[in-house]
């Protein structure tokens, strides 16, 4: 295990406009001048947060999956960031984790959200998604998902994750987001929340500006240690920031304070 570089990108996004956004972080990433070993986009990155799937869906051999992979390559980095998807007859909400040895693995939001009438149009995930990427575990998750702590909880059950790992212990809790300003204080929250009770870095990358209904999001991208300390946090303003998350810290912290091993066994029914 050693020291994590995870890039994350506030911004903007262009609505329901897949060609502009995908050149406006084309642009932002070859910015990126560190070295990094993960890019992190904000939730639904080619569209904003759209309830029309039929629209702008995409598939998993499609322009967007092909540009994750190439950029990742490119930049020997992770890529990650949610899409619309659709398999079947289905739409999803998904999370792709696009790495730079071609590897692709995915997630596919769990908790749509009713008030936007998500689930009307998308269909919820069922598994979590657990990766090993340079020595650190780590769960990605979307936006509403956060406020579900069962669902985030660190466990040693791997039962129905699509896993790599041989327990389901991470290190790194990652959410993606298209979180509105007006409800930020839940956000700010969460996240801390997230982090102390699962001893694990928690990192949120949420979208900044109005959408096409309107909505106001102020983005409040931030990084949290595993005491819940909050590394860094920005409001309003766009940014392209690399961070690095210290193994010392997270080891020392689960020795010096080792409360996972307290914690319940529990099973969730899908």
């Amino acid at each position: 295990m050693q020291d994590l570089n995870v890039s994350l990108m506030q911004t903007e996004l262009f609505w329901e406009n897949k060609t502009q956004n995908l050149a406006h972080f084309s642009a932002l990433i070859n910015s990126i001048i560190e070295q990094t070993d993960i890019i992190v986009l904000p939730e639904m990155f080619t569209t904003g947060f759209s309830m029309q799937p039929e629209l702008f869906a995409e598939t998993m051999s499609s322009e967007t999956v092909k540009w994750m992979l190439h950029t990742a390559k490119e930049k020997d980095a992770v890529l990650t960031g949610s899409v619309i998807i659709k398999e079947g007859e289905k739409y999803y909400n998904r999370l792709i984790w696009a790495q730079p040895n071609g590897e692709t693995f995915y997630y596919d939001k769990r908790h749509l959200f009713t008030l936007s009438s998500e689930e009307q149009h998308y269909s919820a995930g069922k598994e979590k998604l657990m990766v090993k990427y340079k020595g650190w575990k780590i769960c990605p998750l979307i936006c509403y998902d956060l406020r579900f702590p069962v669902w985030c909880r660190n466990s040693r059950q791997t039962t129905g994750h699509r896993s790599q790992l041989q327990n389901g212990v991470y290190d790194l809790l990652l959410f993606v987001a298209n979180w509105p300003e007006k409800r930020s204080a839940a956000w700010k929250t969460l996240l801390q929340a997230r982090a102390i009770e699962n001893q694990a870095y928690a990192i949120g990358v949420n979208r900044i500006g109005n959408d096409g209904n309107n909505i106001y999001h102020s983005g409040n991208s931030s990084v949290i240690d595993p005491m819940g300390d909050v590394v860094f946090s920005q409001s309003d303003l766009p940014f392209v920031k690399t961070f690095t998350l210290s193994k010392e810290r997270l080891l020392f912290v689960r020795e010096k304070l080792p409360f996972l091993n307290d914690a319940d066994n529990y099973s969730i029914n899908i």
